[in-house]
This record gives C-alpha cells, sequence and structure tokens, in this order.
C-alpha cells in the first residue's frame, strides 16, 4: 500500500520485531529560496534494510548529512537510540557509520595503515584495532590486496574498504549513499553480498538508483520527492498493491487523461502525450474498456501492454511530477 503525501508510517509499531535505531523527526532545511526539505520523517530499526530512493535533488544527501552530523536541519532532529544529533553529536557520531557517494579515502596509504588511521579517530588503539582491522579485511574480502596501497585497488576494492571504514568503529546504524556506482556485474554482486552479511545485527539505510538493487537488498522503502516523503512502507506492500496490474497504452493521436480517468490511477509516460499508465484493479475489464474508448474516438492505437508492478514503475508513478 502506498502512503501519498500523509504522515509517515511509525515502522517501530508496525513490525515489533525490530528494535528501533534510526528515528528521523519531521526534518526541515532551506538553501536560500529552495525548501530541501520539508517535514521528512521515518523510523528504521535494527535487523533491517531501508531503502532511501529519490530522483536527483530530491533530498536524499541532504537527509544522510543531517542524520550524521555534517550538516544541521532549519528545524527537526534525528535520533540514534533516542539520543538526539543536535545535542550530543560526538555520542551519535560513534554510533553511525557513513559511506558517503564520493567515497574519500587516502589513496596513498596502505589498507591497514588507512583503517588504522580511521579506528584512531575513534579512539581506538592497540590490540584491540589490530583485531578489528584484521577482522573487516577478512569480512570485506580484502586478505588478496589486503598488503598494497588504495591507490592500486580497483573501483570494487575501493568501495570495499570504503565500507571497512564505516565499520571499523563497529556501528550500529550503517548509511551508504550509492556504494555500488561504478562497478561491474561481478562487483556489484559481491557488495550485494557483503551489504547483506553486515545488516544482520545493524541498522542500514542505502541510498541507490538502482531498482534492481533495492528489490534485492532492502526490507522497505522510503521514497522522496522534492523534499516530501511521498512513500513509505514494506518493499512487497509496496509492490503488491491490492493486487493491481499496469496497462501501457499507446496510440499515434494525442490523447487526453479525461477520456480514461473512470478506469483507475492513470499518467503520461515519460511526458508523451501519446502514451499513458493505467493501474487497474482489472486488467482484462479495463482492456475492453480501452478497445470501446480507442474504437469511439476513432484512434490509431499502436499497442497495449501488460506490466507487472515492480519497483521502478512504482517510483516513476509516484515521483514524475
Amino acid at each position: 500500500m502506498l502512503f501519498l503525501a500523509k504522515p509517515f508510517l511509525n515502522f517501530a509499531t508496525q513490525i515489533p520485531t525490530f528494535e528501533m535505531s534510526l528515528q528521523i523527526n519531521s526534518l526541515t532545511k532551506t538553501y536560500g529560496q529552495q525548501k530541501a526539505l520539508d517535514m521528512v520523517s521515518f523510523v528504521a530499526g535494527k535487523g533491517e534494510v531501508l531503502g532511501f530512493l529519490g530522483p536527483n535533488g530530491a533530498g536524499k544527501s541532504t537527509t544522510m548529512k543531517i542524520a550524521t552530523g555534517f550538516i544541521l536541519p532549519d528545524s527537526g532532529d534525528v535520533l540514534v537510540n533516542g539520543i538526539s544529533v543536535q545535542e550530543n553529536p560526538k555520542a551519535v557520531s560513534k554510533m553511525i557509520g557513513y559511506l558517503p557517494e564520493h567515497n574519500p579515502l587516502y589513496l596513498d596509504m596502505y589498507i591497514r595503515e588507512f583503517l588504522g588511521f580511521i579506528g584512531g579517530l575513534y579512539g581506538m588503539k592497540g590490540n584491540v584495532l589490530k583485531s578489528r582491522i584484521e577482522e573487516l579485511i577478512s569480512l570485506c574480502g580484502l586478505e588478496l590486496e589486503a598488503n598494497k596501497k588504495i591507490q592500486q585497488l580497483s573501483k570494487g576494492y575501493r568501495q570495499r574498504v570504503g565500507l571497512a571504514k564505516a565499520l571499523i568503529h563497529d556501528p550500529e546504524v550503517i548509511i551508504l549513499d550509492e556504494p555500488t556506482t561504478g562497478l561491474d556485474p561481478n562487483q556489484l554482486v559481491e557488495i550485494r553480498k557483503l551489504i547483506k552479511n553486515i545488516s544482520v545485527n545493524k541498522t542500514l539505510i542505502l541510498s541507490t538508483h538502482i531498482m534492481q538493487e533495492v528489490e534485492a537488498i532492502c526490507d522497505k522503502v522510503v521514497i522522496i520527492n522534492r523534499g516530501k516523503i511521498v512513500a513509505s512502507d514494506l518493499l512487497q506492500n509496496l509492490k503488491s498493491d491490492g493486487g493491481k496490474k499496469i496497462l501501457l497504452v499507446e496510440t499515434e493521436e494525442l490523447l487526453d487523461l479525461e477520456w480514461f480517468a473512470h478506469l483507475g490511477e492513470i499518467s503520461f509516460i515519460q511526458n508523451k502525450k501519446n502514451a499513458i499508465s493505467l493501474t487497474v484493479k482489472d486488467a482484462v475489464s479495463a482492456r475492453k474498456e480501452l478497445l470501446q474508448i480507442i474504437q469511439q474516438r476513432s484512434l490509431t492505437l499502436v499497442s497495449i501492454q501488460q506490466q507487472e508492478k515492480n519497483l521502478e514503475s512504482i517510483f516513476h508513478q509516484i515521483t514524475q511530477n
């Protein structure tokens, strides 16, 4: 079920098996005349992977930067295990691991040297730090590359180092911004497996433009558009949407949405005025009525296709306006 332009759904009340770790409360942020975030709220619990999606400029990165304490909101707050990021940023920073889209690494350092440096920033030292570094090298699949400088690593292995960096202090909440950008298919599969493995006992927020990645990894999805949350639910609920079907209709002539409004949820496809997307409960009946309308208006039919609900079609439907 989609929740459009409504208050956020409190996952903690819907799914009691998850312990709530991250709570985003009514975040608002304005840059000049542009409102980047408008009362953004959602929660994520321990042991789950939440996909945080939205078009470019929708407010994803701003939300994540506020959650990690890099910037402050105009209003609202972020709580990690009940602790405010604004009131106690140092305490919260120890509980969050963040991998930004542009993975910042010191390329002239060796992997162990770099992880030791990052661990030191969190107050880790001695055998505890050494043990943690070796644990992460194994967990992140860096054994074969462990003696190399970071500049010698491929894109995929640099992402693994970035993940190790985000995990070095054993945070309870992990935020990953486009972690698979630029990876080849083999690297992508490996990173997906790694993300799934590390999320077992963590709260993990995954921001990505790759819908297949979300469907493969995430339990729940939050979609933001123009600074507002437009959908928030379990992935399986979003995809089922009450068993509705999508019909894609294209003609040679321009169409008017009012001709088909009584059939179901309708919109133009990719801003084309001769192709529509129609979401209906009964695809068979809708096809018959569509053909009648096309005949009555002397339209030239190019195609009618049925498309199963997937995350990509849902995303397009609710973010195109």
